[in-house]
């Protein structure tokens, strides 16, 4: 009898230990979680992150969640008792399987990077890459994220943008806007093109330096091809290619250059 006493004391005591165990994980687990959540919130608002460029804040901040989130894990996991070197082996080998099924997550991972130390571009700029283009929005861990002009989000992976063109469009202050119009054949080239520069040069959205150009680039078969060349503010850009089109077409009415349209003309024997 008491042998069977000692034994269930035994039991009762190893029991009660690993339920303490559990217990304490499972509050290290929880506890260590939220503390992680509010810790980065904490650092994004503290004055020393809002100093860096959006996109690094926002990929460091990504990083620093995963990282203290795999502290929390792997503290929980030694107050159960599991031997660190066990579990290093364990984590390692989860580490081999984990990177072979998911290549182009660690791909991005590491173009996430690349993004954050090259800096090809930063969140508000605006960039195209392939058939995607839009404001930066966010540059985080796997991928950077884009708005749209009509306000659609796209998500890129950052292994993809890393391996592909990039063209930034807000890299520079300023941009240049390329427009073609045509006039009839019977307009004086000279006259059309002082028309064109007297638009550009009045046009409020646009900058005198470098100044605006006005030539003639091609013969259609129904009229002769102008092209003008403005330069404005990265912030204007689109005020220019919404106006200019509108002001040429009212200072052609004005200065009586006819406006061309597909004809053609049969000649009878």
């Amino acid at each position: 009898m008491n042998y069977l006493e000692g034994l269930v004391e035994q039991l009762i005591e190893k029991f009660t230990d690993a339920g303490l165990h559990i217990l304490y994980a499972a509050l290290i687990l929880i506890i260590g979680i939220k503390a992680a959540g509010f810790l980065t919130s904490l650092i994004r608002k503290s004055r020393a992150i809002a100093r860096i460029d959006a996109a690094a804040s926002s990929f460091l901040l990504s990083l620093l969640r995963i990282v203290l989130n795999a502290l929390v894990i792997i503290t929980a996991a030694v107050i159960l008792g599991i031997p660190m070197t066990s579990f290093i082996t364990v984590l390692a080998s989860c580490g081999v399987a984990v990177g072979l099924a998911l290549q182009g997550s660690l791909s991005n991972f590491a173009g996430g990077l690349m993004l954050l130390i090259f800096k090809p571009f930063k969140a508000g700029d605006y960039i195209k890459t392939g058939e995607y283009e839009g404001e930066v929005r966010s540059v985080s861990v796997f991928y950077t994220t884009l708005t749209t002009l009509d306000n659609k989000v796209v998500t890129l992976p950052n292994g993809s943008l890393t391996a592909s063109a990039v063209v930034n469009y807000s890299a520079n202050p300023t941009r240049r806007s390329d427009f073609h119009f045509e006039a009839a054949y019977g307009a004086d080239p000279a006259k059309v093109r002082a028309v064109l520069l007297e638009v550009a040069f009045g046009n409020e959205y646009s900058i005198d330096q470098p100044a605006p150009v006005a030539f003639v680039c091609e013969h259609n078969a129904s009229g002769v091809g102008y092209a003008l060349q403005v330069w404005t503010k990265n912030e204007h850009y689109w005020d220019v290619r919404h106006s200019i089109p509108e002001q040429v077409e009212r200072a052609f009415a004005e200065n009586n250059i006819e406006i061309p349209f597909p004809q053609m003309d049969v000649h009878m024997r």
